[in-house]
């Protein structure tokens, strides 16, 4: 039975999803005005683990993640760079989903730019407007009012109080715009109330009602978002709803860097593409998900390069079982390591003991290939491997080569390669001396052979 921990009650929740077997997910994306960091490498790793393990749970997802196009910081770097709007938001978005698929993050079913939804944004302002849960401001911008949502702040946790939003003349001061009056020269869009662009909160609204309406299980982000971004998103949705529109809020901790927040408006970010050419991206994803997803991580690389010892391991293990398939399924609880990978991951997605009990498993299987049990190794190697890889793991076509250097040694893995085939060639011929002179020339590169009817497997020596 899986439980998720919501934001917004602040407890595990057991989950029931609105459809059967159908998940609607939608996280806040990146706002296009500078390159992906780490933080949010953390943010769309975990939500990519969610979304495998739904699928493996045998769900259909519908996952929606948007992209933030247009927006004051956008609108300065282009002026200040002197760039063309469309080509700047292009260039970074087109590098973002480089940067993500470097990390082996699956793309979401839908990926909407607000620029795309201008029209559905305006039809909802305008629904808010009818409703009087917005209004036109002195300055011709058009404001949501906090008053007129009597919930607000329950996501903050500060509930039934709407006085401590007010400052000291009795004003909301915590009203936010959802249209913004175009100034001279900026990029703008024509709407019932003049030339302008929309606000940053009102854009995930609008969208989520283009692709879920009012029904939606899960809606996720960094906990930065918390307030003010989702806050004045559900009260904008719930009004235009007059209902609740999301049932499970989940939220993941803040990169640390140097005890600060790592922030592109801080200035103190950690590029994806800086530590991608650092580190394997299976070692990133493990350093990731060795934190529970809701607390924050520090980030040290004195932790990634002690993580890249236990992958080596790993990559070892699944190595094994490239020379046979078994069907798996996250359904059958009589297998021992899968009933308590799934334990873990239907506690609130406790990514950090699913870790664990895929380090036993690699224990395990090591211990099984030293007593030359080399069937159980094998078997439970392919188990390693499906594990792994609804965790992410395991994404690259020879994982053997991993077992040299990070990739590095790819003359070494084809020479081995080519002495396998001479052996196993001469062993046809009944060249039997051949084959043991081949034999011990495997053993002296760290290769152990072990002759099959039909074929020669072979593993490296740990």
């Amino acid at each position: 039975m899986l439980k998720i921990f919501n934001t917004l009650t602040r407890k595990k929740e057991i989950f029931k999803s609105i459809c059967q077997k159908k998940i609607s997910m939608y996280i806040c994306g990146v706002t296009v005005y500078k390159d992906c960091h780490i933080g949010h490498a953390r943010t769309f790793m975990f939500f990519d683990v969610v979304n495998r393990y739904f699928i493996n749970l045998g769900y259909s997802v519908k996952y929606v993640r948007n992209i933030t196009d247009i927006d004051d910081k956008i609108i300065q770097k282009t002026y200040s760079n002197k760039k063309n709007f469309i080509s700047f938001t292009k260039n970074i978005i087109d590098r973002m989903h480089i940067d993500l698929k470097s990390l082996n993050i699956l793309k979401p079913s839908f990926e909407p730019c607000v620029t795309s939804h201008i029209t559905d944004i305006i039809d909802f302002i305008h629904t808010l407007l009818i409703n009087k849960h917005a209004y036109v401001d002195q300055n011709g911008d058009i404001l949501f009012s906090i008053k007129s949502y009597k919930k607000y702040g329950q996501l903050l946790n500060k509930k039934n109080d709407l006085n401590i939003f007010k400052d000291n003349k009795n004003i909301y001061k915590n009203d936010f715009v959802l249209w913004k009056k175009s100034k001279n020269n900026e990029i703008f869009w024509n709407s019932p109330w003049g030339n302008g662009r929309p606000g940053w909160h009102i854009e995930c609204s609008a969208i989520n009602n283009v692709y879920f309406k009012n029904k939606l299980d899960i809606h996720g982000g960094g906990n930065d978002l918390i307030f003010p971004h989702h806050e004045n998103e559900r009260a904008q949705s719930e009004c235009f709803y007059k209902k609740k529109f999301v049932n499970y809020w989940m939220h993941t901790g803040m990169v640390i860097l140097k005890n600060q927040k790592m922030s592109k408006s801080i200035g103190n970010t950690f590029l994806i593409k800086d530590l991608i050419n650092k580190f394997n991206p299976d070692v990133i994803r493990y350093y990731f998900l060795s934190t529970q997803y809701k607390h924050p991580i520090y980030y040290n690389i004195k932790n990634l390069i002690e993580i890249n010892k236990i992958l080596k391991k790993w990559y070892f293990c699944i190595d094994l079982s490239n020379h046979k398939n078994f069907n798996f399924s996250l359904n059958n609880s009589s297998l021992f390591y899968i009933n308590l990978f799934r334990n873990a991951m239907n506690d609130s997605f406790n990514t950090p003991l699913a870790l664990s009990i895929l380090s036993n498993l690699s224990k395990k299987i090591i211990m099984l290939y030293d007593m030359k049990k080399f069937e159980q190794a094998i078997f439970f190697s392919a188990k390693l491997c499906f594990l792994g890889k609804i965790l992410g793991f395991f994404n690259l076509n020879q994982s053997s080569i991993n077992n040299f250097n990070n990739l590095k040694d790819i003359k070494l893995y084809n020479k081995i390669k080519k002495i396998i085939q001479k052996r196993t060639d001469a062993r046809k011929l009944r060249l039997w001396k051949k084959a043991d002179l081949l034999r011990k020339k495997l053993l002296k590169l760290g290769i152990h052979v072990q002759d099959k009817k039909n074929k020669t497997l072979w593993y490296f020596k740990i």
